[in-house]
């Protein structure tokens, strides 16, 4: 007798009463029966058939708050200089201590989210961030400003990974990937917002009104999440005794011992260094080759966040026609012909095409790469999400720091040159590897 279970299968044993069935992880769940009372390592969250859609748009909202706050003061820096008597060189230091602190804390958010719950520790830590980024705004100094972006950092960066985790744990894995790329919307206005409108705001408000609305943000996000809290009992379900019953090492060990895990890491290390070493560069080198004006550039690098609604806005139909595997492809494919565009353009007319381009193929690849992080070890699926998202900001810090040796030389066309190059054929690895999965 064969019934199915969660999207599994069921098979009896002429022994029910002394047989216990044990669970293989992803991507089909069956559930075998073997000797007495074996452990259980893993259940998965399967069983949650109908998507909790109201929590996840909250937790885009707090996605929102969170990516506005990493380009924001890239724009705000002449005011922030002027207004303490410095240079904008010296200023940049709340740019620093901002991106620093948001990357590193992820390396510790994983077994805390595991451990009480990830909806209620990213409720707590949008409050948080809302606190400190109207701090931002109140500070009297310099010195107390980087001070207290470095916390605003530190808080912030557990939004959008912990999220990710939480979609990993309420979506089946079929539907994951359009969920996620939906929930990237939020990421995507962020992004914009705070680019754009930094300094559109601070223009007519202050650098310090700024930071008061995007506190304000925070808040208003955070107090959505408290609700859905207080409303939604699935938000405020007890975490799995395998989430809870290691210690933090313990946590790390079964990420990294997981030869998956390191497929993945290295896939999106790879990615956020190559990819985002480049881009870091499109602009300096529109005013450097083609004496492009900075408001222009502005317009063109914004054409990036373009091309990632493009992807959130047809995920479904993408994912129905091409899958996993397809969609790394073809990502990896859009962004080559992009970055060779931008390499090889004789004037700046083909780069906002080749801008948005370059968002669509990001997104494409960056979502297939996020959803098997939700995946890669399902039992510490925050620790593993965490590291995931670590990895991008290490890889993106070395990307553009390897870069800038290269422009510093012989310009931005051998830097567009290796990335196209190395992102379709590391889309293509990484595809053959999940063809092999």
């Amino acid at each position: 007798m064969v019934r199915p279970v969660n999207g599994g299968v069921v098979g009896s044993s002429p022994n029910r009463s002394k047989s216990v069935g044990w669970v293989e992880p992803h991507p089909t769940t069956f559930v075998r029966l073997t000797s007495p009372q074996p452990p259980v390592p893993f259940v998965e969250s399967q069983a949650v058939h109908k998507t909790p859609t109201r929590s996840i748009v909250l937790l885009a909202g707090a996605g929102f708050a969170s990516q506005a706050q990493v380009r924001v003061t890239d724009s705000l820096l002449p005011q922030i200089a002027a207004d303490f008597g410095t240079t904008v060189a010296i200023a940049a230091m709340v740019v620093t201590a901002y991106a620093l602190a948001h990357g590193s804390s992820q390396l510790l958010i994983g077994p805390v989210g595991d451990r009480f719950g990830k909806y209620r520790t990213i409720a707590v830590m949008a409050l948080v961030s809302a606190i400190l980024v109207v701090l931002c705004g109140l500070t009297q100094s310099l010195h107390g400003l980087a001070l207290a972006r470095l916390l605003a950092g530190a808080s912030a960066g557990w939004v959008i990974p912990l999220s990710m985790a939480y979609v990993g744990d309420v979506t089946p894995y079929e539907r994951r990937q359009t969920v996620l790329g939906r929930y990237l919307t939020g990421q995507i206005f962020g992004q914009l917002f705070g680019q754009a409108m930094g300094g559109v705001l601070g223009d007519l408000f202050g650098w310090r009104n700024v930071f008061i609305i995007l506190g304000g943000l925070f808040a208003l996000a955070a107090a959505g999440l408290i609700f859905e809290l207080w409303h939604n009992p699935q938000t405020r379900a007890p975490a799995r005794p395998e989430e809870t019953s290691r210690g933090f090492v313990a946590d790390y060990r079964t990420v990294l011992s997981n030869s998956w895990a390191r497929i993945v890491i290295f896939a999106v290390l790879v990615e956020a260094a190559t990819c985002w070493g480049a881009f870091a560069y499109v602009g300096a080198d529109l005013n450097q080759r083609f004496g492009l004006g900075f408001t222009a550039i502005g317009l063109v690098v914004g054409a990036f966040g373009f091309g990632g609604l493009i992807y959130t806005g047809t995920v479904q139909q993408l994912v129905n026609i091409f899958g996993q595997r397809g969609l790394a492809i073809g990502g990896g494919a859009l962004l080559g012909i992009a970055y060779l565009v931008l390499a090889f353009e004789t004037g700046p007319g083909p780069a906002p095409f080749a801008v948005v381009i370059i968002g669509l193929g990001f997104y494409a690849l960056h979502n297939t790469l996020q959803t098997n992080a939700t995946q890669m070890t399902p039992q510490a699926r925050g620790t593993a999400v965490a590291v995931f998202s670590s990895a991008i900001y290490f890889g993106q810090t070395a990307g553009v720091a390897g870069s800038a040796f290269i422009f510093d030389r012989f310009g931005a066309v051998p830097i567009f040159a290796i990335a196209a190059g190395v992102l379709p054929a590391l889309a293509i690895w990484f595809a053959h590897q999940l063809q092999r999965r």
